[in-house]
C-alpha cells in the first residue's frame, strides 16, 4: 500500500478520505450561509452533495475499513483509545449520516409518509450540522491516533 500525502503513516487512501471529509466540513458550513442568506435552493443542492458523498465513502472505503480494522476488537479493546475514538467516531457518524439522509428525503422529496415528516427545519438541520461536525472532530481524533501518534512512538 503507498504512503499518503500528509506525511503520516497513513495509507494514501486514507489521506485521500481524510481530506475529502474535510472539505465536505467545510462546504456544509458554505451551505449554512447559503441557507441563511436565503439562497435554499444552493443550500440543499450543496448539503444533498456532502450526504450523498459521505455515504459513497462510508459505504465503500469507512465501513469495510472499519470492518476489517476495528470491528473485531471490540468490545475487548474498548479501554485502549486507539479503538474507542475509531467506535465512537463510527457510532455517531452512522447516526449523523441517518439524520442527514433523513433530512434530505424529509426536506427534497416526497417519498416519505407525512406522519413520519417533521416541518420545523432549522432544528433537525442545526443538530444534523452540529453532530457532523462532532463526528469530523472524532475523525480527525482517530487519524491522529491511528497515523500521527506511532510516528511520536519511533
Amino acid at each position: 500500500m503507498s504512503r499518503g500525502f500528509l506525511r503520516t503513516a497513513a495509507p494514501f487512501r486514507t489521506d485521500l478520505v481524510f481530506t475529502i471529509e474535510l472539505v465536505m466540513g467545510a462546504v456544509l458550513l458554505v451551505g449554512m450561509v447559503l441557507a441563511r442568506r436565503g439562497y435554499y435552493r444552493a443550500h440543499a443542492w450543496c448539503q444533498s452533495a456532502v450526504v450523498l458523498l459521505n455515504l459513497v465513502l462510508i459505504a465503500f472505503i469507512m465501513a469495510p475499513s472499519f470492518s476489517h480494522q476495528v470491528a473485531s476488537e471490540v468490545p475487548a479493546s474498548l479501554g485502549d483509545s486507539h479503538y474507542a475514538i475509531a467506535v465512537a467516531h463510527g457510532a455517531l457518524g452512522t447516526l449523523a449520516e441517518l439524520l442527514g439522509s433523513y433530512i434530505l428525503l424529509v426536506a427534497g422529496t416526497n417519498i416519505l409518509p407525512k406522519q413520519i415528516r417533521f416541518t420545523r427545519y432549522k432544528p433537525w438541520m442545526r443538530t444534523a450540522l452540529a453532530l457532523w461536525w462532532l463526528v469530523l472532530l472524532l475523525g480527525v481524533g482517530t487519524y491522529v491516533r491511528w497515523y500521527v501518534v506511532p510516528l511520536w512512538d519511533r
